[in-house]
């Protein structure tokens, strides 16, 4: 009897778990979204990547935001066959003495997508312009 108890309570707490987890997850796929490609500046020639942290985030087929440090992203756009970009679970990119440039990649699992672009992303005003959508979205559910 003790066993079916404790049996119980673990499944009780994973299932709790598993909510709490879909919970968060809704709650961030409800948050605001904001276009990278409209806060990406003039393209650029390089960037230091000596302090990535390995944040990334798809945009299109041809195009990554990778985050070189908190307030530092950059939209890159590859060339040629990269079909997996969208889909993938991790990338990598490959920098020489932590510098990315036109001449490196983005990995995605065995394809070797070639830079073709580099634009600085204003992650300042993006940040701020989420933020105020947020309090334009609660002051229209109050």
């Amino acid at each position: 009897m003790k066993t079916s108890t404790k049996t119980s309570l673990v499944t009780l707490a994973a299932a709790a778990t598993l909510l709490t987890g879909c919970v968060s997850t809704l709650k961030k796929l409800s948050e605001p979204k904001l276009d990278y490609r409209e806060y990406a500046g003039e393209p650029v020639k390089s960037f230091d990547m000596r302090s990535y942290d390995g944040g990334w985030s798809a945009v299109s087929k041809d195009q990554v935001v990778v985050w070189a440090g908190i307030n530092e992203a950059y939209l890159i756009k590859v060339s040629g066959y990269c079909p997996d970009l969208m889909f993938a679970n991790a990338i990598g990119v490959t920098n020489t003495a932590g510098t990315v440039d036109k001449f490196e990649k983005i990995l995605v699992g065995r394809d070797k997508c070639l830079i073709e672009e580099i634009r600085p992303v204003d992650t300042k005003q993006m940040k701020a312009d989420r933020k105020l959508m947020k309090e334009q979205r609660k002051e229209a559910e109050s």
